[in-house]
């Protein structure tokens, strides 16, 4: 299975793989389902806490069904249509708000002590899990943005940076740094311009959201525009990955260029670090996604993934036993570690503390030292925001094609997204 461009895009490109791994309990008399979108190390963790779950409450059977992101929105479309949820799944704050509206998931408030413990969570842990007054995703892992970059490669060419406070013109020197220091065998970055959150960041240094909290499009086209030609003069500078490699949005993890050493930097959830390390012999190290100088941070902290009880749950009890245990149970917490994010208690990471490895400690680090850059929770998207997202990535292919002109391409993908949301609010 891979993770790719979709599964950031949130998280890009659908893995062509699924599984659907039951494990039967001998005496099983209920029986549920758990849908979550995955990547090889995520669905190893996850199959072994079913296999756990299932030791200690030999009465319920949990079937475990797992995609690439691309894949998993569009099977929880037709699951949805069709009346077949899972009775639990994994649920992305890009599409939690779309999927309430639609009725697919339920509140959870009145299980919350009554079948649910959430009583260690953070103060406000699962705010943008709730709308209108009721809980319908429990945050299962706090992540943020990041880039991941290779230390040996930076060393070696000589950039000296901070990679808590560094700008897009020193983005722009070290990526040239690199090009030129390596022959071009290696170039400073994947282009990261149809990463939408990268693009949200970029907006909110310029205290710009994305959406208003009345679901209108208040990104601008100024801001589009100013973005895709960013990366533009990187392109034709040839200091970042070229074209081709671009548009394939399908990549999967293995096949990024910071995996098979021809760029040194890509972007990704800091919790998706340690993924990312098990596939390389170099070190990562973790960087702040580039300010603008002058500007504010737009650096955030969201949930990285909830889960959801469904409209569909047969068996409310065992879904209830088991969305507790993943919350609660000591050694669960230990096999999920922190692949789904940073626990949202400290009881969660004080489990995890003696386990980090390096890689891990230092994704926890970063999430602690770029605390003090959060200066507000970015708005969550409306209904269709999901469709704007594929336009945001369609459009910008045409400007890393040369089809259109970042202005052009700017003025389209906005038109194309008022559309979208005013359809979408029908």
């Amino acid at each position: 299975m891979k993770l790719t461009r979709r599964t950031l895009l949130g998280t890009m490109g659908a893995a062509a793989a699924a599984s659907a791994l039951p494990f039967k309990a001998m005496a099983a008399t209920q029986s549920i389902r758990h849908f979550w979108w995955g990547n090889p190390t995520r669905d190893e963790r996850t199959f072994k806490v079913i296999e756990m779950f299932q030791g200690s409450h030999p009465d319920i059977a949990v079937q475990g069904e797992t995609i690439g992101w691309g894949d998993y929105w569009t099977k929880m479309a037709t699951q949805t249509a069709g009346g077949n949820m899972a009775d639990v799944i994994q649920m992305a704050h890009t599409y939690i708000h779309e999927y309430v509206q639609r009725g697919g998931v339920v509140p959870l408030n009145d299980y919350i002590g009554n079948g649910i413990d959430l009583s260690h969570y953070d103060a406000g842990a699962n705010d943008i899990g709730t709308m209108g007054g009721d809980l319908y995703g429990i945050n299962i892992g706090a992540t943020c943005p990041s880039i991941p970059y290779n230390k040996r490669v930076f060393e070696e060419a000589g950039v000296e940076f901070d990679p808590l406070a560094w700008t897009t013109d020193d983005f722009a020197a070290a990526c040239e740094k690199i090009t030129s220091s390596t022959g071009g065998a290696v170039t400073g970055s994947e282009d990261m311009s149809l990463y939408m959150e990268t693009f949200e960041i970029f907006c909110r240094q310029a205290g710009v959201d994305f959406y208003s909290e009345d679901g209108e499009l208040t990104m601008t086209v100024e801001q589009v525009a100013a973005w895709w030609q960013m990366w533009k003069d990187l392109r034709d500078a040839g200091v970042v990955e070229g074209k081709d490699a671009t548009v394939q949005l399908d990549k999967g993890m293995a096949d990024l260029g910071l995996i098979r050493g021809t760029t040194a930097t890509t972007f990704r959830w800091a919790n998706q670090t340690g993924a990312l390390q098990g596939l390389m012999q170099d070190p990562l190290g973790l960087a702040i996604v580039p300010q603008r100088a002058g500007l504010q941070s737009g650096h955030f902290v969201l949930p990285s993934m909830f889960l959801c009880l469904t409209r569909d749950a047969g068996d409310i009890p065992a879904a209830l036993a088991y969305i507790d245990n993943w919350v609660n149970d000591e050694e669960t917490i230990k096999v999920l570690g922190i692949d789904r994010g940073i626990p949202p208690s400290q009881k969660g990471r004080d489990i995890l503390a003696p386990q980090l490895n390096e890689t891990d400690a230092m994704v926890v680090t970063f999430f602690g030292e770029t605390q003090s850059q959060i200066l507000s929770t970015p708005v969550i998207g409306p209904k269709g925001s999901g469709e704007v997202r594929d336009s945001f990535m369609r459009t910008g292919t045409e400007v890393v094609l040369g089809n259109m002109s970042p202005q052009d391409a700017a003025d389209q993908f906005i038109h194309d997204a008022e559309g979208i949301l005013i359809r979408a609010s029908r």
